[in-house]
Parts: structure tokens; C-alpha cells; sequence
């Protein structure tokens, strides 16, 4: 159907057929009755926290370390998907903060008892941050201000908003990475999907906040913005080929320019089981973006230099000279 990647609401349908979720947990779920055996063969680079229970990262450890899915060659991305209005009309909430609770608050007891989760340490080593994802183009009927409830007294069904999502998780994750360096651990960063579609001011948050965002199509429309991420040089991470099917025409991209113009961007994969047709998927956006855009040999290495600036991995295992 044509009209599935028009829409994001079909496009998400995709994934539980004839509305059924059976088939999704039995081969993509970590928490299922073969304990995420399949999903072991075919992941990518990001795994889903929910917050709707306190137990969900030790099963994902136990997941990841049973598996062996964790690699020194790795950095992993934990998504909390904005769900919060599904699990509190579910009664699976009772508010924002048990869902901030059950997110952070298994991190740091593993930070300060790690020999009490020894999986959950064991794989933190290999998460890089977090992302915040969902679809960008919903209503938000809230604006996140000062007057703007507590986690603790937003009991209401209705989503918190963008910002006030991506507030929570930077104050939590500030006061993580302050008793992670003091533990001698690795800190994590926030990436969240941004600006692929919905209102501007979502780049603001991200701008505040984020280390690196995804996707960034809205920056075209915003020049103030758009320099702004220049000077701070903060990572966008942008998949052409998802975009072209879901919400912007290949050739409408703003890629190149965004090259032109020295903000930092890197080419990803997204959903590459929805959008690819090779297993080397990186390799397609790679080869597709070179031929339609004629980029040149060297706009081929500043797009990979630029990924592996971004990337996880510490500043021994990626150890690129600067521009002079």
C-alpha cells in the first residue's frame, strides 16, 4: 500500500498485524517466552526502555548478556519511547514520576552496587545514551512552562509534551553522569529523534539538551537555528532514505546543505528491515547519496569522520586528528 509511509499512523501499524502484537513479540521483544532468542539474531543498535515496570533493564541485561549481543565492537542506544498516555490509560501508571523512577532509578543502584547487578553493569559499559522517541507530528495540547505540573502530580492521560520529556530526562541523567564520574564509570549522552516532523520549538529543546539529535529536517526551515547547531556543532545523525518514504522527498533533503555549511552531519540507517533491500544498509545510504547528490570523495570522508566523532566509543578507540 502506497499510502502506508504517508501516514505515520499506518506506517506504526505495520508492526502488529491484523492489530495483533503476537508476531512482534515472539521475533523483535526481549521479554518474551524464548527470552529475546530471536530478536538476539536480527538486532541493530538500539534497544527500547519503557518505564512501565522497575525490572525492565535487568531483563534487558540478562537478554543482552545471555545472548552475547554486547561487543567491545559496540555502543548501544536505549530509546524510551513518549508512551506515557498509553500506560496511564492502560492504569499501568499511576504518573510521569513512577515512569522516570522505573527508567533511572535500577541506573543508579547499579552504579552504586554494581556487584549486586552484575549483568545490568556489565552492559551499561556498552550503552552510549539515550534517545526519546516517537512520532514528532502528534498534537502536544500541554506547553511545558513554570507553571507545568511536577512528575509527581501529572496523573492526566494526556502525553507530556516534547520538552517536557527531553527536560526530565537531561535533569536525571545530569545527576546519573555526576555519580558516574565520581564511580570512575562512563557517562551517557541524550540523542533523541528531533526535528524529523512536528513544530520547531522541538529543535530548541534538543538544541538545550541533546549531544546529537536525529533526523533534523525541520533545521531547513529554521536559519537561526540552523547556525546555532553550527556553532555548537552538535551531531545530526540523518537517514535520507527513511525520510524519502515516510515524510521528505529524496531530492527535497537538506543533507548537502547542511554539509555545505559545516553543521555536523552524519549519514544512518533507519528501520533498514522497512527501508533497505541489501544487508549492508549503510552501505546503500552511502552509495545512493553519492550518486544522487554527486558528492565528492572528500564530502564521503567528512560524513564518516563526522559519524565517528559522534559515536560511542571512547577517545582511544577513535583517535581522529582535527581540521587544522
Amino acid at each position: 500500500d502506497r499510502n502506508t509511509f504517508h501516514r505515520f499512523d499506518k506506517f506504526n501499524a505495520k508492526y502488529n498485524p491484523i492489530g495483533e502484537s503476537i508476531l512482534r513479540e515472539i521475533f523483535i521483544k526481549t521479554d518474551n517466552r524464548v527470552s529475546g532468542k530471536y530478536f538476539a539474531h536480527i538486532i541493530k543498535l538500539r534497544l527500547s526502555i519503557y518505564g512501565r515496570s522497575r525490572d525492565e533493564w535487568d531483563k534487558l541485561a540478562r537478554w543482552a548478556v545471555s545472548h552475547r549481543v554486547h561487543s567491545n565492537n559496540v555502543r548501544w542506544l536505549v530509546q524510551v519511547p513518549r508512551l506515557f498516555d498509553i500506560y496511564r490509560t492502560k492504569k499501568q501508571l499511576a504518573n510521569f514520576q513512577e515512569m522516570l523512577e522505573n527508567i533511572f532509578l535500577p541506573l543508579y543502584e547499579a552504579t552504586i552496587h554494581p556487584a549486586q547487578h552484575p549483568e545490568l553493569h556489565l552492559f551499561l559499559e556498552h550503552v552510549d545514551g539515550f534517545d526519546s522517541v516517537d512520532d514528532e507530528s502528534k498534537p502536544e495540547h500541554h506547553i511545558f512552562n513554570l507553571d507545568s505540573p511536577l512528575p509527581g502530580n501529572w496523573v492526566e492521560e494526556d502525553n507530556p509534551p516534547y520538552s517536557y520529556y527531553l527536560y526530565y530526562m537531561y535533569a536525571n541523567m545530569t545527576v546519573l553522569n555526576h555519580l558516574r564520574r565520581k564511580r570512575g564509570f562512563h557517562t551517557f549522552v541524550l540523542r533523541p529523534h528531533c526535528g524529523e516532523a512536528g513544530p520547531i520549538h522541538h529543535l530548541v529543546s534538543g538544541f538545550m539538551v541533546s549531544e546529537n539529535i536525529s533526523h533534523g529536517l525541520l533545521l531547513r526551515k529554521a536559519p537561526v537555528l540552523q547556525y546555532l547547531y553550527y556553532l555548537a556543532q552538535i551531531g545530526i545523525a540523518m537517514s535520507p532514505l527513511s525520510n524519502n518514504s515516510l515524510f521528505l522527498s529524496y531530492h527535497r533533503n537538506p543533507l548537502p546543505e547542511y554539509l555545505s555549511r559545516g553543521l555536523m552531519v552524519s549519514l544512518s540507517t533507519d528501520d533498514p528491515l522497512q527501508f533497505h533491500f541489501t544487508k549492508e544498509p549503510l552501505m546503500e545510504e552511502y552509495s545512493i547519496a553519492t550518486q544522487v547528490w554527486k558528492l565528492s570523495s572528500c564530502d564521503m570522508c567528512e560524513l564518516a569522520r563526522n559519524s565517528v566523532l559522534m559515536s560511542g566509543f571512547s577517545h582511544k578507540v577513535r583517535p581522529i586528528p582535527s581540521f587544522p
